[in-house]
């Protein structure tokens, strides 16, 4: 029962991964043939006010709060948080914990660019954007690197966790953070639903398969460690036997 309990996960993991990276792959294809063009304009234009495109709905204060919200998924402040983090699983000696983010982080940073130069496609210019940015727009980063460091930091914190409400609080958290962060990038027009879809996407997908790596790391060092006494042991007896 326990053993059908450790199989399930992964498999449950594995096919989260397939969906988020169909996903990607069904968004890339779209965005190519500008199959997504009008339903993503519209989209940014519900987002402002009839009578003047570069008046957004809703409140005053939403337009710095959402500047404010946004920067949480920006580059400076990601790579902040994944040093802080880096450091205090340094000192706790959690050295695989630490894998797992730095590889997570650092490569879905060298993954953006390839992605962005891969497709380049232009910032949505039917609404004024409230804030500039200047690299390509498909997929968006700020979603793509906040749905890879946020639910994998959540992740590393839901396992000192020792209840499960907790478990599930810590993560759904992590998780919010990411998808408001990429709401913000609609609401600032600096990017179409369909960068923000394809950014999540493929952040979850890499978060996973990094995740995956180091489950399957951590499984191969279990297997080393059990495995090296007994070949130690044949080691001592050869001589004996001779």
């Amino acid at each position: 029962m326990d053993r059908n309990r450790t199989l399930l996960r992964p498999m449950a993991v594995g096919l989260i991964l397939c969906a988020a990276t169909f996903a990607f792959l069904e968004l890339a294809d779209e965005v190519r043939e500008v199959e997504t063009q009008r339903l993503d304009e519209g989209v940014l234009r519900s987002l402002r006010t009839p009578a003047d495109p570069a008046v957004p709905i809703g409140p005053s204060w939403l337009v710095p709060a959402s500047r404010d919200l946004t920067s949480l998924g920006s580059l400076a402040v990601l790579l902040l948080v994944v040093l802080a983090v880096a450091g205090f699983l340094a000192l706790a000696r959690l050295w695989r914990h630490l894998a797992l983010v730095a590889g997570a982080t650092f490569g879905g940073l060298l993954l953006i660019p390839v992605l962005k130069s891969a497709f380049d496609r232009p910032r949505p210019t039917v609404v004024p954007a409230l804030t500039l940015e200047t690299t390509a727009s498909f997929p968006s980063g700020h979603a793509m690197m906040s749905a890879v460091t946020y639910p994998t930091l959540g992740t590393l914190l839901a396992q000192l966790c020792p209840r499960w409400r907790e478990r599930v609080y810590v993560v759904t958290v992590a998780a919010v953070v990411a998808v408001i962060i990429g709401l913000t990038r609609l609401y600032l027009g600096v990017h179409y639903p369909s960068d923000v879809l394809a950014g999540w996407s493929m952040g979850l997908a890499w978060a996973l398969v990094s995740g995956l790596a180091a489950r399957e790391r951590r499984s191969r060092s279990r297997e080393l460690r059990t495995e090296a006494p007994s070949a130690e042991g044949a080691d001592r007896r050869a001589p004996g036997s001779s």
